[in-house]
Formats: C-alpha cells, sequence, structure tokens
C-alpha cells in the first residue's frame, strides 16, 4: 500500500479528522506527524503525506457521497443478550457443528470465525448452558450481556470501497469499542457493550 493510499485510509477511519479536512481546520502538519507515529512510517515520508492530505481536501468525495448515500439505504437490526465465546484452536470442529444445529434447532442463530489462534463463537446467551456442555474445557474467555448490530445494506455494497473503514471512524469517534466485527456478503456485524447502545443508534442514523 502507497503513503497516498495509508493517508486515505487513515482519514477515513478517524471522522473528526474527516470533518477537520472538510472544513478547512486541519492542521496537516499535526495530522501527517501522527500518521507517522500510528502506521510506524519513516519521518522523511512527511512531505509526501501532507501532499496526501491536501490532495484529499482539494477531492470533493472525501466525505464519499457513494457511502453516504449506500448507508441511508441500508436498515438497522439489533439483537440484545448475545455472548462471545473465544475458544481454543484446538476445539474438535464436529462438536461445533453440532452445536450450531442444536441452536437452530431452536430457531437461535450463530457466528463462527476461525482464526489463526483461536475460534470466536457468537450466539444468544440463552444458550449458554448448551454452549459450556459442549465446550467446557476449551472457553479462552468469554463476553456476555453485548448487542448485536447488523447492517443490511444494498448489494452495491461490494463494489464500494471504504465502507467498513468509514463506519469504524463513526464508532471510534464516539469512543465506543467494537468487541467484534464481522461481515457476510451484505451484511456487517458489530458487537458492542450494552453501555454503547444509545450512543451507536445515534451515529448509525443515516
Amino acid at each position: 500500500m502507497n503513503l497516498t493510499q495509508i493517508t486515505k485510509e487513515y482519514i477515513y477511519e478517524n471522522a473528526y479528522l474527516r470533518k477537520s479536512i472538510e472544513t478547512d481546520t486541519a492542521n496537516y502538519s499535526k495530522i501527517a506527524r501522527k500518521i507517522i507515529v500510528d502506521r510506524n512510517l519513516k519521518k522523511n515520508d512527511f512531505a509526501a503525506i501532507v501532499v496526501a492530505l491536501r490532495r484529499l481536501k482539494n477531492n470533493k468525495n472525501i466525505s464519499n457521497k457513494n457511502i453516504t448515500n449506500l448507508l441511508s439505504d441500508s436498515s438497522v437490526e439489533i439483537k440484545s443478550k448475545i455472548i462471545v465465546y473465544i475458544l481454543e484452536k484446538n476445539t474438535y470442529y464436529k462438536n461445533i457443528l453440532e452445536l450450531e444445529k442444536d441452536i437452530r434447532n431452536l430457531n437461535g442463530s450463530t457466528c463462527v470465525v476461525e482464526g489463526i489462534n483461536a475460534i470466536t463463537f457468537i450466539t444468544s446467551q440463552e444458550y449458554e448452558k448448551l454452549i459450556q456442555k459442549y465446550f467446557k474445557n476449551n472457553i479462552l474467555k468469554q463476553q456476555k450481556n453485548l448487542i448485536q448490530i447488523t447492517l443490511k445494506s444494498p448489494s452495491t455494497l461490494e463494489n464500494i470501497p471504504g465502507v467498513l473503514a468509514y463506519l469504524s471512524g463513526l464508532f471510534a469517534e464516539e469512543e465506543i469499542n467494537l468487541v467484534e466485527v464481522l461481515s457476510c456478503w451484505t451484511e456487517t456485524i458489530f458487537i458492542i457493550e450494552e453501555k454503547d447502545i444509545s450512543k451507536s443508534m445515534k451515529i448509525l442514523k443515516f
């Protein structure tokens, strides 16, 4: 990724910086130094980053109308009482499939993400006892009383760059911690703490 792309991505992830550039109140030197520190860049990248920032200012699409138009056509679904389990990587996968089957038979839903070092399992906490039955000795961490926000967008989502970065920036601006972030085609899923639901609904009004 070149410096222009790194700069653009950084600004999209930080809504307050994007706004300062749009309103011509940005301190480009200060922002460039911050990007160098946060992205572990070289000091001699400073001038190129400042140039990239000034180009963003001249770009009428900095707030990206494509993104805002897409989000205005999206719908939001909220689920409460969500539980997230981090399971050991060596968890017997057949048990995961059996658990998913049991939960679906109870009209529930699950999200499973397999990483390099662990497996994340997300579902309603009403199935907590069932999960403990299968994975009692494989649980590395659990967190409950969470909120699942599912943003359902038109299929044009897959052709518009920067949507997730834009949304992440909105959450970061309000100091909302994203416990988990997932996506499935036109659905973008955020798992947040219960205390942040009011602030989240406010920023998701497009």
